[in-house]
């Protein structure tokens, strides 16, 4: 069973909760507090499938860990103000190292000024980190991935392939391009936060945060909201030096590679320039990259390359398969 099927078989028919506005199927659960909704996500990051001490100082570890989870607060359109932390601590990891892998948690959590609330720690074989964030939004601002629809235009942030491209550099040292910058990106990713919250002004935005590809991000979308996606290749965004990689890679890494930490989203085509203005207001690269569909017969998710139309499937970075 992969991620996406566990995900299906453990979600409940119905909630017991009235509060609980948003459960599983989004990036983050929405809980009603007065007049603002309370946003939660968990990850967990495990030493050898996520992250290695081959490629990232502990540092890294810590700060790209919180980043991940941010990025999902962003994907709502939320504020975050605190996060809780569980670590699974093996005898093969120092104090230092540790406490270096908190400094880098705390070094991301100071930029927008968010708290860390609790947590616990446990022996056990490898270095696994499990982080709880917890932010707010004001009632009815929140972006879900079901509120796309047929007319809309497809965006992105920033560039694709990156996070990819550092991992590359840093498991086959040669001499690359803009190596650092890569690299950066791969270690240390950039929560969209204030870009999300800038969209509240739009009366309806759909939001997905590029975790595991832009193509399994993309299907999320166009199975929640029941339309088909497409994305024009040639309007992909990409740094100049990602071309000194082979083509294949950098179809793979853009695609399917994930961990860009980057927001996929649509929005009516009236709106696209308020969408702009926030992209200008927060320093945002961003750019315009498909559009949206009523599907012919099933939601689906659709390359247009080359003069081509490239049915793209979910296999991306997926769990548990």
């Amino acid at each position: 069973m992969d991620e996406f099927s566990f995900i299906r078989a453990i979600k409940q028919d119905y909630y017991n909760q009235s509060s609980l506005i948003k459960g599983i199927g989004d990036d983050a659960a929405v809980i009603r507090q007065g007049t603002r909704d309370i946003v939660t996500a968990v990850d967990t990051f495990v030493e050898g499938v996520h992250f290695s001490r081959k490629t990232m100082d502990p540092i890294h570890i810590g700060y790209r860990a919180l980043a991940a989870n941010l990025s999902d607060l962003a994907a709502m359109g939320a504020e975050p103000a605190f996060y809780l932390t569980s670590i699974v601590i093996p005898s093969s990891w120092s104090d230092n190292e540790l406490l270096d892998v908190i400094k880098g948690m705390k070094q991301l959590a100071n930029q927008y000024k968010i708290d860390l609330i609790g947590g616990d720690t446990v022996k056990g074989s490898e270095l696994t980190i499990s982080i709880n964030v917890i932010g707010y939004v004001l009632q009815e601002k929140c972006f879900y991935r079901h509120t796309s629809v047929p007319g809309d235009v497809v965006f992105v942030t920033g560039t694709l392939g990156d996070s990819q491209a550092g991992l590359h550099i840093l498991t086959y040292p040669n001499e690359y391009d803009q190596k650092e910058y890569f690299i950066r990106r791969h270690r240390m990713p950039t929560p969209r936060i204030d870009f999300a919250r800038r969209l509240q002004k739009i009366k309806r935005v759909t939001l997905n945060d590029i975790s595991d590809g832009i193509a399994n991000e993309a299907l999320e979308i166009a199975e929640a909201s029941d339309v088909s996606i497409h994305l024009i290749d040639e309007q992909m965004p990409s740094v100049k030096s990602f071309q000194q990689f082979p083509d294949t890679l950098q179809y793979q890494w853009k695609y399917f590679g994930g961990e860009d930490f980057e927001l996929l989203g649509t929005v009516a085509e009236l709106e696209w320039e308020k969408v702009i203005e926030a992209a200008i207001e927060t320093d945002t690269p961003i750019k315009k990259v498909g559009y949206v569909t009523t599907p012919l017969e099933t939601t689906n998710v659709i390359l247009h390359k080359d003069g081509k139309e490239i049915l793209l499937e979910k296999k991306g970075y997926i769990h548990s398969r």
